[in-house]
């Protein structure tokens, strides 16, 4: 499973936390950024690339995990890309549920609000709850992507 990381600076810990929690629990990790704590930086420039990572991929086993202050901005911008379901979460349930629920691809998560013990717990819980395929569910997903495509 791979899983693509973007934040800004207000999510630039959180990423780099995550990150290395991912690599100790052997998932395949693409860093898109920031590479450096840079207070003037700007979370889409890192949060598209990877909402683009997730739903460009064809197995549609990827993931991202992104971060800014709130998580909140991150989420907004993952959710321009086509094909990206992002959500921001709070705790385990809300992860699960997101999965779950709503076969979301990227979690967002607060750079502030949560620790990074939180975010190892919700990011653990994302990735390894799968989404039901229960149909009111896929329904409500096909109807998304109806949308997204203009249709």
């Amino acid at each position: 499973m791979k899983v693509f990381l973007g934040a800004d600076h207000g999510g630039y810990e959180m990423k780099e936390g995550i990150k290395k929690w991912l690599i100790e629990h052997d998932y395949e990790v693409e860093d898109c950024g920031p590479f450096k704590l840079d207070s003037e930086d700007d979370y889409p420039d890192f949060v598209f690339p990877a909402a683009e990572g997730v739903a460009q991929d064809p197995t549609g086993q990827s993931f991202g995990v992104i971060s800014c202050r709130s998580g909140a901005g991150a989420v907004i911008a993952a959710n321009k890309v086509k094909g990206a379901r992002a959500v921001s979460a709070f705790d385990v349930k809300s992860a699960e549920h997101a999965r779950v629920n709503n076969n979301a691809n990227v979690l967002g998560v607060s750079g502030d609000w949560s620790t990074l013990e939180q975010a190892e717990k919700m990011v653990e819980a994302f990735l390894n709850t799968p989404f039901t395929g229960e149909a009111r569910h896929q329904r409500r997903i096909d109807k998304i992507t109806q949308y997204e495509q203009g249709k």
